[in-house]
């Protein structure tokens, strides 16, 4: 296989998921209360063995999944892919101990998880953390206590566990962050939900001198930027394969819809300007489709330009995705706009992603950061 081609088992499998969201998971997804965990739903992803393969698959995999189930079921897909984001820092960084406490209920979709990175002063900035974690005075052996707030954290305030990223070392940017896992039910955390325009559940978190001891560290004390960076550098292609699910959905319902209106004396897609736009939105999505493909395929090869790769993905697949969504409502009308039509809730999802994980300007950053660290490298 290579970075632009699907093998015939991986096809199969994508058709395979497509069915299963359409058939087992978005009537569960329909059933749910908006901007609320749906246990119900999470609990159906670990039945069907999808949140285990997240830990046990590469980055392509997961790439497959968000894009089908994206396709059928976009709340069956954020549900899986915050499974993830939250628990994969406990996976690939976690202590023996806490893998075993906390995985098991996260692969059987018994324990929801989060991934707490953003406040109020500090989004797509992760260096310019404020929440402290201050020596604790009640533990003079090691120990710390949280304080500050988190804000637009998905599944907040509902999780069971959060990976919490605090500052440990003030005045050292990036390199004086630690990761904690930090059980919901520790004292001095609070939460609320918020009003947001994504219909998942977003909160902010209050921490009020949260204890937490070296048992909850993730990695190492002052390394956590690197827990957080090696999660986002894993999701972030995955994150475009979620749009070009988006996009590929709108594609489709547009053909049949144009395909089959009445316009003009004829089928709408008999109109050039209606044929050539239909053109330019599956063009954007198959070249989105082969960049998301190229960096999973090089984070799973370890390639060492992961990091563009990743930024590359989810910069060109979010913008592609909001193009092609608001094409396809302008090219079904005023009924793309009512309340439940697949597009007017497309609409509402495909804003999001340009935004969380790094918002477009934050990845075109990282893309010249990267392109002139390899020219200074060459001289």
């Amino acid at each position: 296989m290579t970075a632009f081609s699907l093998d015939p088992e991986q096809i199969t499998w994508r058709a395979e998921l497509r069915a299963v969201a359409a058939d087992r998971l978005r009537p569960l997804a329909e059933k749910g209360e908006p901007r609320r965990v749906n246990r119900a739903l999470v609990a159906e992803l670990g039945r069907l063995g999808l949140i285990d393969r997240l830990f046990t698959s590469g980055a392509l995999d997961l790439c497959l999944m968000r894009e089908s189930l994206a396709h059928a079921c976009t709340e069956a897909e954020t549900a899986l892919a915050l499974q993830g984001l939250g628990a994969h820092p406990v996976h690939a960084y976690g202590s023996q101990a806490q893998r075993t406490r906390w995985l098991p209920g996260v692969r059987a979709g018994t324990t929801v998880a989060a991934f707490a990175l953003s406040e109020p002063g500090a989004g797509s900035d992760a260096a310019a953390l404020s929440l402290t974690a201050d020596p604790d005075p009640d533990r003079p052996s090691g120990g710390w206590r949280l304080t500050g707030e988190k804000c637009w954290i998905s599944n907040a305030p509902e999780a069971d566990f959060y990976t919490v990223f605090a500052r440990t070392t003030p005045g050292a940017g990036a390199r004086g962050v630690t990761a904690f896992l930090v059980p919901a039910d520790r004292p001095g955390l609070t939460g609320t939900p918020l009003d947001m325009l994504s219909p998942h559940p977003i909160g902010a978190l209050t921490f009020d001198a949260v204890p937490v001891t070296a048992d909850d560290v993730l990695g190492e004390p002052d390394h956590g930027f690197r827990v957080a960076m090696g999660t986002l550098n894993l999701f972030r292609p995955s994150v475009g394969a979620f749009a070009v699910g988006m996009a590929q959905a709108a594609l489709d319902a547009t053909l049949v819809h144009t395909a089959g209106r009445d316009a003009f004396g004829g089928r709408l897609k008999d109109l050039q300007a209606v044929s050539h736009r239909i053109a330019e939105m599956a063009l954007r999505t198959e070249a989105a489709r082969l960049m998301v493909y190229a960096a999973a395929t090089a984070y799973d090869e370890g390639a060492g330009d992961v990091p563009k790769r990743a930024a590359m993905a989810k910069l060109l697949a979010t913008e592609t995705a909001q193009y092609v969504v608001d094409a396809a409502v302008q090219l079904h009308g005023a009924r793309a706009l009512r309340r439940g039509h697949l597009l007017e809730h497309l609409y509402r999802e495909v804003r999001a992603p340009r935004i969380y994980e790094g918002a477009s300007e934050v990845q075109r950053g990282i893309i010249a950061k990267e392109l002139y660290a390899t020219v200074e490298a060459a001289q």
